[in-house]
């Protein structure tokens, strides 16, 4: 049996009712001189004629709120792994205006990277009505509970636009932790998370690409804990007859990792308003949301844009990670690609 990593006393290593009333901590709320200055450099990026997904740190100028996004990006990377900015009046904007806005803020965190297989650097997260029982139908098309699970990419951002009338929450809770307490509690599975696990790619499948990755829920590499993981997706992958087999012990580390990562004692949930812009960490974090009931008209559903981030400056991955990031090259690694992606900013 391998020799587990020692257990992690970082700050990412947290408890949800430690950080959830620390507001203080990840929670930071956009003041007048903030709003203006993020509409100002938009409305330059938009009257020069430029495209969403042209909009870089370079021509989003933001000479005061930058440097502060600067502070934001370390917290994320090496602080507790989240963030909030919270009083962007989203209410008052059009759809472009609130993209460029959030693309610009992403571009000064890290390079958008393509959400799926349409080569989409903008994601739109709403209920389109997808049947969640195909196995090529990713969750957020629904209105139906995920499960915790980190996404293809450094960082995921989203912008809240419209929220439901009842459900949607936002759930976060630390991998760094649960494998902490995997290694207090039951040290006798946690190397089954340390190999290789088959995991459905969902249909979005390169050239040359089996339908699968194989790719432990947990990497130790150079010095970092690292995770990765979508259960439903690890599930799914058993329908393709060449996937290794899960065995009974790799379902009960499963079954673990999953029951840990919804205990109120390891998570906690917000509720994302109108204009939030929520950041968090996938390498140490993980990432949910409650089921939803939504509203009649269309025009107020529940509505979240999202942003799939490469980071300067971020960890080194192991290379087992180019199996579903495409590279592990620091700030150009993650996101979807198959043959004839086209990268763009869809506005709806």
């Amino acid at each position: 049996m391998q020799e587990l990593p020692p257990p992690q006393s970082i700050p990412a290593a947290w408890f949800g009712p430690e950080v959830s009333d620390r507001t203080d901590l990840w929670l930071s709320h956009l003041d007048a001189d903030d709003v203006a200055e993020l509409e100002a450099a938009a409305k330059e990026c938009l009257n020069q004629g430029l495209e969403i997904a042209d909009i870089t740190a370079r021509n989003f100028v933001l000479p005061n709120f930058g440097p502060r996004l600067v502070e934001f990006q370390a917290e994320l990377l090496r602080g507790i792994g989240f963030g909030l900015l919270r009083g962007l009046p989203v209410a008052g904007y059009d759809r472009e205006l609130a993209a460029a806005i959030f693309f610009g803020v992403g571009a000064h965190l890290g390079h958008a990277r393509s959400q799926n297989g349409e080569g989409h650097l903008l994601g739109h997260v709403r209920d389109v009505g997808a049947n969640s029982g195909d196995m090529n139908v990713r969750i957020y098309q629904t209105s139906e509970r995920q499960s915790f699970h980190t996404d293809s990419c450094d960082i995921v951002a989203l912008l809240c636009l419209k929220e439901a009338i009842e459900g949607g929450d936002s759930l976060v809770v630390s991998a760094v932790t649960i494998f902490n307490e995997m290694r207090r509690q039951r040290p006798d599975l946690l190397p089954f998370l340390f190999e290789p696990l088959a995991t459905d790619r969902r249909g979005e499948v390169d050239t040359g690409q089996k339908p699968y990755f194989q790719i432990p829920v947990f990497s130790w590499h150079e010095g970092h804990l690292t995770t990765i993981y979508q259960r439903q997706y690890i599930d799914s992958a058993q329908r393709f007859d060449d996937a290794p087999r899960l065995t009974a012990l790799h379902v009960e580390a499963l079954d673990m990792y999953d029951e840990l990562a919804n205990d109120p004692a390891l998570n906690f949930s917000m509720r994302l308003q109108p204009g939030d812009m929520q950041f968090v960490y996938n390498h140490a974090l993980l990432h949910d949301r409650t089921g939803f009931r939504d509203h009649d008209d269309p025009a107020d559903k529940r509505h979240l844009l999202r942003l799939w981030l490469a980071c300067p400056g971020d960890r080194p991955l192991p290379d087992c990670f180019a199996e579903r990031f495409g590279s592990t090259t620091i700030g150009d690694r993650g996101g979807v690609f198959v043959p004839g992606t086209r990268l763009h900013a869809p506005l709806d």
